[in-house]
């Protein structure tokens, strides 16, 4: 295969404060001399999830080793914020947050 998927590329209004946030959410280095750009730690992968229904967002997997509870607090430490009036169907296995930048992610129990 030819291609790899090299980034996601979010529009945010301020890439100072979304790269602070961002970096630190997912364990990401800034890199060197351009903070714009986030450096995944090493073995990290990423997915590409293609909706027709769905908003431009993140979904991020909870690891074994902490709870999504766990991982809503530590966002919220962050500057992140419960969506609080999300529809959630009834065997939903994710939580819906907004980033400090306004962008939308969901925190999915593995």
């Amino acid at each position: 295969m030819g291609l790899t998927l090299g980034a996601i590329v979010f529009n945010v209004p301020d890439t100072t404060s979304a790269s602070a946030f961002w970096s630190q959410a997912l364990g990401y280095t800034q890199q060197a001399g351009n903070h714009d750009f986030l450096i995944p730690p090493a073995g990290a992968s990423t997915r590409l999830h293609l909706d027709s229904s769905d908003r431009t967002h993140l979904d991020l997997w909870v690891s074994a080793d902490t709870t999504v509870a766990a991982e809503v607090a530590r966002m919220e430490g962050l500057g992140a914020r419960l969506v609080e009036d999300w529809t959630y169907p009834e065997d939903a296995d994710f939580t819906v947050m907004e980033a400090p930048d306004g962008i939308l992610f969901c925190l999915i129990e593995t």
